[in-house]
């Protein structure tokens, strides 16, 4: 019998979107025959999703979960708006949304663990979704936060269902006060970063490389000027760019009239105790995937022969 080696069960993934488990067994059952392994996965009805796999998938859910001291929220994405309101797609987000709270925001461990209900992973049980429903779909990211002591706070914008949407948000409040004030000044808080999308918590954590190219715009834009005023209006420009971008320094969406540092100081004197931002995640269904655009033209041309 040939040796099955992970090099060929990764490539018959890729050439069919099917889970590695399932193209260990084709290629054990057609003796490492990659063509046969294909003819034996279509045969067992789960080759249905390699056609499908070249397809965007930029649509579906954001599914997110809070349990006790962790939240999770994870992007499922679907090709049409259409799935994404299936109730099969639905479940499936949810139970992985569950899944996401012991995956230490670790996408590949998501993708691997048991779904509940079914004896495939994750990842396969996706792979029997495409067959079934008949769009290409991906667990494409997760993240996951938790406190030591403190609260979760969550919102999920454009909710079709509980606990999915387009945009989910999780933060993370450490405190020693009464978590049920912590709990809702989170929610709120959350749904102001679903409205303002922050870069950071602070200057400080803001990317390098983008605070590399705010200095190199401000810098730019004052050419000429001597290197001790230069200094002086970077230093201003970024103090600017952290009112608008960082989320400890951006008004507060709810009263504009105090930063989230400020209303953070008022929740935690209302809850009796400290109160620390210590993150947040937000995921926006889509975000950063291109989405091809169909020539319509061309594929009429196409197809006449022209």
């Amino acid at each position: 019998m040939a040796e099955i080696t992970a090099g060929m069960v990764k490539d018959l993934r890729e050439k069919t979107g099917v889970g590695m488990m399932d193209c260990k067994a084709a290629l054990a059952a057609t003796s490492g025959d990659m063509e046969a392994a294909v003819d034996w996965l279509r045969a067992k009805g789960l080759a249905k999703a390699a056609k499908k796999s070249t397809r965007v998938a930029a649509e579906g859910l954001v599914g997110l979960h809070v349990k006790d001291k962790v939240g999770a929220v994870v992007e499922v994405n679907s090709e049409t708006d259409f799935v994404a309101r299936n109730e099969k797609f639905q479940a499936m987000v949810a139970g992985i949304s569950k899944l996401a709270l012991n995956a230490n925001s670790s996408t590949e461990a998501l993708k691997t663990m048991h779904f509940p209900g079914s004896p495939h992973a994750v990842a396969e049980y996706v792979a029997e979704m495409v067959a079934t429903i008949g769009e290409n779909m991906t667990v494409r990211r997760t993240a996951a936060l938790s406190v030591t002591d403190g609260a979760i706070g969550s919102y999920i914008h454009n909710q079709i269902a509980p606990g999915m949407g387009k945009i989910g948000v999780i933060v993370a409040i450490e405190g020693t006060g009464d978590k049920a004030v912590l709990a809702e000044f989170g929610r709120m808080l959350s749904m102001h970063i679903a409205a303002t999308n922050p870069v950071s918590l602070t200057l400080d954590s803001v990317p390098q490389e983008v605070l590399a190219r705010e200095k190199a715009v401000l810098e730019e834009k004052n050419a000429g000027k001597p290197a001790n005023v230069m200094e002086k209006i970077v230093a201003s420009g970024l103090k600017t760019y952290a009112k608008e971008n960082c989320l400890l320094e951006q008004a507060y969406v709810h009263d504009g009239s105090k930063t989230v540092t400020q209303a953070l100081a008022e929740a935690a004197n209302k809850a009796g105790g400290a109160a620390k931002i210590t993150g947040f995640v937000r995921m926006q269904l889509g975000e950063g995937i291109e989405k091809a655009e169909d020539d319509f033209a061309a594929e009429v041309a196409k197809m006449s022969g022209h």
